[in-house]
């Protein structure tokens, strides 16, 4: 049986952006994998962009506030659809079917295959989080640094642009003890050809870890408390 994921933008995109995005999560699900994309509600003061704090802790209620509708009648998990796994914490407790992260699982695999990882990020204020994520995953024994593409919003939908940024910064772990670097967006389209250092498509290989886990049985219940089932039905 097939896992159906519920996935939620942590800002509010047009219906161009959203169509992109969830045609993305088509082409990367594995076979059993469906994912459908949420965008956030269309009312005043929600983000558009994390370009602050103040937008990523306004982005994690909103999360937190969509996670909790979802259906389980209609979804076997939920996935917020950014790089920072928002709300994850109190969802993985709360939210009404399991929880995962896309930073959580990939930097995880990473973690424990070994490597020795870096991340990229479109800016400061997500590179700080992302790094504060890692610590509270207990991840930075095994994390090198961020390394800040300093690029505006709209290169999120510039596949191109995006990665000539990614092979430029790449070249600052040349020679290092770096093994690979996370692409600190889930929603760009990453073509690795030509970095100097194994780039990684976190959105992908959280996926394919989801897709992996239903074959073989084994979808994590998501909190306490909660008996039989796992991920697919």
């Amino acid at each position: 049986m097939n896992v159906r994921i519920r996935a939620i933008t942590p800002i509010r995109v047009s219906e161009a952006e959203l169509a992109r995005r969830q045609a993305r999560y088509e082409s990367l699900s594995p076979p059993g994998v469906e994912v459908e994309l949420a965008n956030l509600p269309d009312r005043p003061g929600v983000p558009h962009r994390l370009d602050s704090a103040r937008d990523i802790r306004f982005s994690e209620e909103l999360v937190i506030e969509e996670a909790l509708r979802t259906d389980p009648a209609r979804h076997d998990a939920v996935l917020p659809d950014c790089v920072l796994d928002p709300g994850l914490d109190r969802l993985e407790r709360e939210s009404p079917v399991p929880a995962f992260g896309i930073l959580k699982l990939s930097a995880g695999l990473l973690v424990s295959l070994g490597h020795r990882f870096a991340a990229f990020t479109r800016n400061r204020p997500i590179g700080e989080e992302l790094r504060d994520r890692l610590e509270a995953y207990g991840f930075l024994p095994s994390f090198d640094r961020v390394e800040v593409l300093d690029l505006a919003f709209e290169a999120i939908a510039d596949d191109e642009g995006w990665n000539e940024a990614l092979r430029e910064s790449g070249q600052r772990f040349s020679g290092s003890s770096t093994t690979a670097v996370i692409n600190g967006c889930s929603a760009v389209e990453l073509r690795p050809a030509g970095n100097a250092v194994a780039v990684v498509d976190p959105t992908r290989l959280a996926l394919s870890l989801l897709g992996l886990a239903a074959g073989e049985g084994l979808g994590p219940l998501g909190r306490p408390g909660r008996r039989g089932g796992g991920l697919g039905r």
